[in-house]
């Protein structure tokens, strides 16, 4: 959530310049492979120590069923950006509290790479890393070199608050899936939680007295409205169009079922040429057509768009959770932010209204070479407690990866809208993976040179369509682009 969220967290050193790069902004999600040639011939090369450099491992118990080393060290060391770091040292204490005779070392950075290159290539890294950031690790890199512990222990011990249901059985929707690569290991947990879908003022809406649409025509009908009121129905992020995705892609889920969106991230010949998404391609670009996009959008960037959405001189915006705390400045105190799932065709939808888009940020991991893996993993085993997760969510605004903990907590209305949003989706939550496998693809490509492109006239929903199948099918080609799959 802008400089709250581990997903843009170089916000906090760069004035928010770092989000208008997708690049950056999945880097500091973690889900993409953005390669550090320095970075990946130190791991290459590391394996240092000798037998004494043996994980140490203390007795399991019910206490301790990961087998932290009760007696010895747990290092963790945090990226300091938006989200801060007291959420983190409060779960220390609780470590320190639960093994007395151990000892913990805390270190927060701003620079993880530069700080931990040198350790991995000693074979000495700490037992828990926040690897977020500008500054952040490689991640494909990370897997690809055997650089990190399997967290499947984790997520099969007891949870911290209820000995019978394992960690795995309290988490959010696709966290699990998020931490894999290829396979079944699970490389990376993580922490914090972010909504994405159409952002709106509830107070403006209530001002039309509509409702938010829950099909084509609604939407239609709406957009209408707000246009006689001197109001555009839309607006978005002009110049880095691949923030439309946020709230097209869980629309062509929702039209014709995840399986789409599977096939699409899995690079399938003709995944583009569904009738969903044939569909949703046409229904945005109506909006173009009826005159119901902010004059000018083509030409803004996120932070003016919205902040022209914030003004209320639009009433929706593609976007995701952090945009509270990234407008905060602008949005008025009686706007009454929203969220919704996006607007589906109609009542043939393959799911319901509710579907949305919602994934992880704040990627945790534990170094292969940890002397204390079992420690890292009991501390993420205590974040992911209930209590941990309220005071995460209190402290930083920001949803958890643990499937509760904001009960009694005063929620902000655009994280109470959120969480209402997931309640009401249910099981029917997406997570598209084209923005984390394929960055390039996604961000230049499909992005820019065709929904962009369509969205300002200049392409129509068919050509664009064309467009994006052949930058897919070269994709697919490519030899040198490591492809990945739903599993």
């Amino acid at each position: 959530m802008g400089s709250t969220s581990g997903e843009h967290h170089e916000s906090t050193t760069t004035g928010g310049v770092g989000r208008r790069d997708l690049i950056k902004r999945s880097a500091a999600l973690g889900l993409v492979s953005v390669p550090t040639m320095s970075f990946l011939s130190a791991c290459a090369s590391s394996g240092g120590g000798g037998k004494d450099d043996k994980p140490k491992t203390g007795k399991k118990t019910a206490k301790n069923p990961l087998g932290a080393d009760d007696t010895g060290q747990m290092e963790f060391v945090l990226f300091d950006g938006g989200l801060g770091k007291e959420y983190a040292e409060d779960a220390v204490k609780i470590y320190q509290t639960n093994f007395p005779k151990a000892k913990t070392k805390f270190f927060p950075t701003q620079k993880i790479a530069t700080v931990l290159q040198p350790r991995f290539n000693q074979g000495n890294p700490p037992d828990l890393i926040d690897n977020s950031g500008a500054d952040q690790m490689d991640m494909g890199g990370l897997v690809g070199k055997k650089q990190l512990t399997d967290l499947t222990p984790l997520l099969d011990a007891p949870s911290y608050d209820d000995p019978n249901k394992k960690v795995r059985d309290t988490l959010r929707p696709g966290i699990v899936e998020m931490g894999q690569f290829d396979g079944s290991p699970v490389w990376i947990m993580y922490y914090a939680y972010n909504v994405y879908g159409v952002w709106y003022s509830q107070k403006a809406l209530d001002s039309l007295d509509e409702k938010y649409p829950e099909t084509w025509d609604e939407m239609l009908k709406v957009c209408a409205k707000a246009k006689k009121k001197g109001m555009a129905g839309w607006t978005y992020a002009g110049k880095y169009p691949y923030y439309i995705p946020f709230s097209l892609y869980p629309m062509i889920g929702k039209v014709g079922g995840r399986e789409v969106l599977d096939a699409i991230d899995n690079l399938e010949p003709n995944a583009w040429k569904h009738p969903a998404v044939k569909a949703c391609f046409e229904a945005y670009y109506e909006l173009y057509q009826k005159g119901y996009i902010l004059k000018g959008t083509p030409g803004l960037d996120h932070i003016q768009s919205q902040t022209a959405w914030a003004k209320g001189e639009a009433l929706f915006i593609p976007n995701g959770s952090w945009v509270e705390n990234e407008s905060a400045k602008v949005i008025p105190a009686d706007f009454d932010l929203a969220v919704s799932a996006p607007s589906g065709i109609d009542s043939s939808d393959k799911l319901p209204f509710g579907a949305i888009w919602a994934s992880g940020g704040e990627p945790f991991i534990v170094p292969a070479q940890a002397k204390n893996p079992g420690g890292g993993m009991e501390q993420l085993r205590i974040m992911l407690s209930e209590e941990s997760s309220k005071n995460f969510t209190a402290k930083v605004k920001s949803l958890s990866a643990f499937n509760g903990g904001t009960t009694g907590i005063d929620l902000t209305p655009g994280l109470k809208s959120g969480a209402a949003a997931l309640e009401k989706a249910g099981d029917n939550v997406l997570n598209p993976r084209l923005q984390d496998w394929y960055v390039q693809l996604e961000k230049e490509k499909i992005g820019t040179a065709c929904l962009g492109e369509m969205m300002a006239g200049r392409l129509t929903p068919a050509e664009t369509i064309k467009k994006i199948q052949a930058f897919t099918d070269e994709a697919a080609k490519d030899s040198s682009i490591k492809h990945y799959k739903h599993q």
